[in-house]
Order: structure tokens, then sequence, then C-alpha cells
């Protein structure tokens, strides 16, 4: 069980819909995990916006974790967050518990993910449970596939179903140019598609089966 079950004031497992539409939108919170000065992160996440809008069948909400003021320290068991964790959490946690599927987007510092982004995870839990995962991933030679590697490791303790396919933008092949488009479009818009075709799949069909019956594990 996470340590923060106890101290998230707003980690209640939400209520799905009593009878949603296979195919209404999927409600994808995409999460940008970069809080770095200068960060590529704004490049890799409007682009990818920019083409999941036109891919269709997902209403997007965008969470920056440049944005979000969440404490590193945290409640001990039986304790209570902080004002500042509160507020925090009071503007981020129902996005995330409203959310039938995430996009992380992700640089690779170090050959793994950004701290803030562990950070979020670790001040939730029901939130992401019983929900797919897809990553967008950005950095050098590797392009981020070993920090999306690690966060499938994290997101299956949190019981959430990371899709098979990602992205990755590989400087300086498929980076994001100066036009602020991936430099090998067809190959990276291919990923994302083939990505996005496979979050509403299990999208779709996680949310009808939280309806039927609700995840209680």
């Amino acid at each position: 069980m996470s340590a923060t079950t106890a101290a998230t004031t707003t980690a209640t497992t939400p209520a799905a819909p009593a009878a949603a539409s296979a195919t209404a939108p999927l409600r994808v919170a995409v999460i940008v995990g970069s809080v770095r000065e200068g960060r590529h992160a704004d490049a890799v996440s409007d682009w990818f916006l920019g083409f999941a809008a036109r891919h269709g069948g997902l209403d997007l909400d965008v969470i920056d974790l440049a944005e979000v003021d969440l404490p590193l320290a945290m409640p001990g068991w039986g304790g209570k967050p902080s004002p500042q964790a509160v507020a925090a959490l009071a503007e981020v946690s129902p996005r995330l518990a409203d959310a039938d599927a995430f996009v992380v987007v992700t640089p690779e510092y170090n050959h793994s993910f950004p701290a803030a982004l562990k950070n979020l995870i670790d001040w939730h839990r029901p939130q992401w449970q019983a929900k797919p995962v897809g990553f967008v991933s950005y950095g050098g030679l590797g392009g981020g596939l070993r920090a999306v590697e690690q966060l499938r490791q994290v997101f299956a303790e949190m019981h959430a179903t990371t899709v098979r396919d990602s992205v990755s933008l590989h400087g300086p092949w498929s980076g994001i140019g100066e036009d602020g488009a991936p430099r090998d479009r067809a190959v990276t818009e291919g990923a994302a598609k083939g990505m996005l075709d496979q979050l509403l799949w299990w999208g779709r069909a996680l949310r009808t089966a939280r309806a039927a019956l609700p995840y209680q594990f």
C-alpha cells in the first residue's frame, strides 16, 4: 500500500458512470512531467496535444507539474497533509480521479524520470487504479525509453495498466525541430496513433468494467 493513502484527503475511488457509452469521448489527463527551466516539454506536449486532438475520441485535460505546488514532505501514518499539500491536492486530485486514462509526457534524467512526476504518483493511489497509461518520452539516443520502462513498474504497483506502444522522440533524429514538429514526422505520428488507439481500447474497456464492477483491490 502506498505510504500516502492515509494522507491524501481527496484520494477516494471515484464512482464510474452508471452507463457510460462505449464510444463516448475518453477523458485523458495529459501529465507534463518536467519542471526544469528551459525544458523541451512545452514543444513536445504542444505537438502531442495537437496530434491527439486530430486523432479524435479524446477529451484532453493538461496537468502541468510546473504549475502544481505539491510538496515533497509527506505526513506520517495517520497524519494530516500540510495546508500547502491540501491546496495542491484540491486542485489536482479530482482531475486525476475524473480521468478515464492518462498520458505521461516525460524526459529522461540520469536513466530515469523526474522527481516531480514520482511525487505526484506517490501522493495518489485510487486515482490510478484500473485505468490505462500511455507514454510520450523524449531524450537523446534512448529517446526517454529508460524512463518509460521504470514508470511501467511504478504504475503496475498502482494497479494501472500501461499500454504496450509508446511514443519516443530521439534527438537528433526524431526529436522536436525548430518548427515545433518532430523531425521524422511519419515515424513519430505513426507511433502516436498506435499508442492512442490502444489507449482508447483499454480506456473504454476499463471504464465499462469499473461501471459494472468497481475496482476494490
